[in-house]
């Protein structure tokens, strides 16, 4: 296999798909080096990666590797360990998961989402106001990253005067290699002191936030530990923005690349009509989505994906990014199709491990693209797109900054 593309370079980082086409025909479950010195099995074909989802041979707990690589933090969340993060839904299996998620799912419905719409309404118009004058931005650090820090703060309840507090350690989780050293576990660490001290203060004072919501489950007959529930917040705070950080600006992004597309979504959205932004937010999380590789799952016991034997206490990833440019289940899979039906894609995840927070996600990219295309009409892209530079970081893929320019709004 001389002629493999170089995984995990930035040149990759900027454009990995022509590699993961290369892996899904030549080596569709492969062994790779990660960055980190540990090595993983790659799934890259839809089906072999919608099986491994579900496989319950794969396990979500760190314990079935090698214990060291997790404790260096080569593995699972940076600093999670060190903060006694450990269990939450990203790291555990059948029975803990079970409980936990029934758990988080009784505060945490579909329907509560729907109706915290104005309040991620209202947050997309505040920040869009504060630059909306000035005739550019830079949409990632002035937009798409505010909104979810402030919109997962209002759910969690945490109150509006400790908001920025959460914005400063978000953004120093988010930095990877970008920040100073230490930086993300230091982050976290406060992240864990403030949930504790937070949940400890809200058993006295309940209120209608998903805080109160986890202790009121756990006072009523179900079990939930203290450090469960700051885990659990924990994690929500995680998976909850900067996924939809990337969300948002990968998805502005491929609009401004795909203008015929842009120009119809823009249309539908001044009518009125939903159902393009609905079926297009979906065709953007798998034309170039805010989670590229599945987080971690480990072998435990010898099994087969895709042909390939795997040993017991393998790591595998599953490329989410590979997978949903399937040819083989998608047609014309590079091409952006806002309208596109038949769209099942794995931007989510699949069996139980399924994004909690996908119902929040698809809300908060629907407002902020829709406040986006409405309020800015004519915003475009004021970069080359060559030169946008993308995080570093394993499991997410999203842009550092993305410049833009408009013509400002009148004051």
């Amino acid at each position: 296999m001389s002629d493999r593309p170089e995984l995990f370079t930035w040149g990759f980082a900027s454009n990995p798909y022509p590699a993961y086409a290369w892996l899904r025909e030549h080596a569709p479950v492969y062994k790779a080096q990660l960055p980190s010195g540990v090595e993983a099995w790659l799934v890259t074909r839809y089906a072999d990666a919608r099986q491994a989802l579900a496989d319950g041979r794969l396990s979500k707990n760190p314990v079935h590797h090698d214990e060291s690589a997790h404790a260096k933090g080569k593995t699972g969340i940076p600093g999670e360990r060190s903060a006694n993060l450990m269990t939450h839904l990203l790291n555990i299996d059948p029975p803990d998961h079970t409980r936990l998620r029934r758990l988080v799912s009784k505060a945490f419905t579909p329907a509560r989402v729907a109706e915290f719409e104005p309040q991620v309404q209202s947050i997309a118009n505040r920040l869009l106001s504060e630059f909306s004058a000035r005739g550019s931005a830079d949409l990632i650090h002035e937009f798409a990253f505010p909104l979810p820090i402030y919109a997962i703060c209002d759910l969690l309840g945490v109150p509006k005067e400790d908001q920025e507090d959460f914005r400063d350690w978000a953004g120093m989780m988010i930095r990877h290699g970008g920040g100073p050293r230490g930086g993300v576990g230091r982050a976290v660490k406060r992240i864990r002191a403030y949930l504790a001290d937070l949940i400890h203060r809200k058993r006295a004072d309940l209120g209608d936030d998903l805080i109160s919501g986890l202790i009121r489950a756990s006072d009523h007959g179900e079990h939930l530990t203290e450090n469960e529930a700051v885990a659990m917040c924990f994690v929500l705070l995680f998976a909850g923005f900067e996924t939809t950080i990337n969300l948002i600006g990968n998805g502005a992004l491929a609009l401004f690349q795909n203008p015929p597309q842009r120009a119809l979504l823009q249309a539908a959205v001044v009518d009125g009509d939903s159902r393009l932004l609905d079926t297009g937010i979906e065709e953007l999380l798998r034309y170039d989505g805010p989670v590229e590789l599945a987080t971690w799952r480990y072998a435990t016991q010898p099994l087969e994906i895709g042909g390939q034997a795997v040993s017991a206490g393998d790591p595998v990833l599953v490329v989410l990014a590979a997978a949903d440019r399937d040819p083989a289940r998608f047609g014309q899979p590079d091409t952006l199709d806002l309208a596109r039906a038949d769209n099942p894609h794995l931007g989510f995840g699949h069996g139980i491990h399924y994004c909690i927070g996908a119902p929040l996600a698809r809300l908060e990219g629907r407002v902020a693209l829709a406040s986006l295309l409405t309020r800015l009409p004519d915003l475009q892209l004021a970069a080359d797109p060559a030169e946008l530079r993308w995080r570093g970081g394993l499991i997410m893929r999203g842009l550092r900054e993305l410049p833009v320019e408009f013509t400002p709004e009148s004051p």
